[in-house]
């Protein structure tokens, strides 16, 4: 049976956010924003993000949404990730966000139905992202029986929580590999075990990338893969979405990459700055930007697992960041900057052990990644099943 969703449920926008730090405490009512629906989303629990009194609350005029209350983006860029997330407990919210509270107990079957129905389909201009009350009240929502809703959700709920403990695995193999690495070589910033220093031009070839928009006199030009900063994360390498250019073959010589080739972004977010990850593999004759660094390690002194490793400890993160270029938000590093790097330099025998350790659990990540997306397969299939 289909029914109009505000036949079923109170649709309402959120409210303005009181700005300000001084109206925030450690306790008191959560206040969701637009920012926190992926770290929701992803596992966080409500109670650790920002909290209003019942006084700012008050002054302000907050309205408190009910729990069971079904949240996702209604404008802004938010709206084009299609997060959705139910309130776990009475909470305020933000005005970005639409919530719908419904009339019965249907939040979690709203929750998958909206997973699957993403509410970013009513978007009309993805330039200008909303999402407009009066669309979402006129959505038809194909409700069932309540025996139905019962089980729909009793079988998304399991595949979700093996999900969810899919993924807890690979954070623990991530924070394996942390732990490893500081017992083997102790604490990075204070150096510990009295490893030798070396600036990073001493130990590898640094190497800037190729500008898009320039001027190619040259007609011979040929098209081959492109590495952006969106494809370099701390620690890995996303391969989702690859681009192509077009180069000349003195430029394809010039910045080809080759095997365990370390790729460091030149700026982002200050908490993300100077993120690095191999390339263990990369594609035939594929580039780089020049808002990516090459840095090709001598790998008679320094591993690339072991570098990839340091980049994500402190002593290289507070370097970057006391000598970063910052404007509102981002942070950026030049070529010198990068080139005058401190690295520590433990004994080769000792990074051939890490990396030893470092490729057991690489594989031991492979197997839970693969178990994953099985996983994620039969949740979708039974979306389908269920929502089509």
């Amino acid at each position: 049976m289909s029914v109009m969703l505000k036949n079923i449920a109170i649709i309402a926008a959120g409210q303005g956010a009181p700005q300000g730090d001084e109206n925030y405490c450690d306790n008191g009512i959560p206040f969701v924003k637009a920012g926190n629906l992926v770290e929701l989303v992803e596992g966080k629990p409500i109670t650790e993000i920002q909290k209003v009194s019942d006084e700012v609350a008050k002054k302000h005029k907050l309205r408190l949404y009910k729990k069971g209350s079904v949240l996702f983006a209604k404008s802004g860029m938010s709206c084009l990730k299609g997060y959705v997330y139910v309130l776990p407990q009475d909470a305020y919210v933000v005005s970005h966000l639409a919530c719908v509270t419904p009339n019965e107990d249907i939040s979690e079957y709203l929750r998958y139905y909206f997973q699957y129905n993403r509410p970013n389909k009513l978007i009309k201009d993805e330039a200008y992202p909303s999402i407009s009350l009066a669309d979402i009240e006129e959505l038809k929502i194909d409700i069932k029986t309540q025996i139905e809703r019962d089980s729909i959700v009793r079988n998304l709920a399991s595949v979700a929580h093996l999900i969810g403990l899919q993924k807890k695995q690979l954070q623990e193999f991530d924070t394996l590999i942390k732990s490893r690495f500081v017992e083997m070589f102790g604490d990075m910033l204070l150096n510990t075990m009295g490893w030798d220093e070396s600036s990073l031009e001493s130990i590898a070839e640094i190497v800037s990338g190729i500008s898009k928009g320039r001027k190619v006199k040259n007609i011979n030009l040929r098209e081959v893969p492109y590495m952006a900063v969106s494809n370099v994360k701390d620690g890995y390498i996303d391969w989702t979405t690859i681009k192509t250019i077009m180069a000349t073959e003195q430029e394809i010589e010039q910045y080809r990459l080759m095997p365990n080739d370390i790729l460091m972004t030149e700026g982002g977010d200050p908490d993300k700055l100077g993120r690095g990850a191999i390339i263990k593999e990369p594609m035939e004759n594929s580039i780089h930007q020049n808002h990516i660094f090459r840095v090709r390690l001598n790998r008679e002194l320094i591993l690339p697992m072991f570098f990839e490793e340091y980049l994500q400890h402190q002593k290289a993160k507070r370097y970057f960041l006391r000598c970063a270029k910052q404007t509102t938000g981002i942070a950026s590093i030049n070529m010198k900057q990068l080139r005058a790097l401190p690295v520590l330099i433990p004994s080769l025998e000792l990074q051939n052990q890490f990396a030893t350790f470092v490729h057991q659990i690489d594989k031991l990540k492979l197997t839970a990644k693969e178990g994953l997306k099985k996983l994620e397969i039969m949740q979708k299939a039974l979306m389908q099943q269920y929502f089509c």
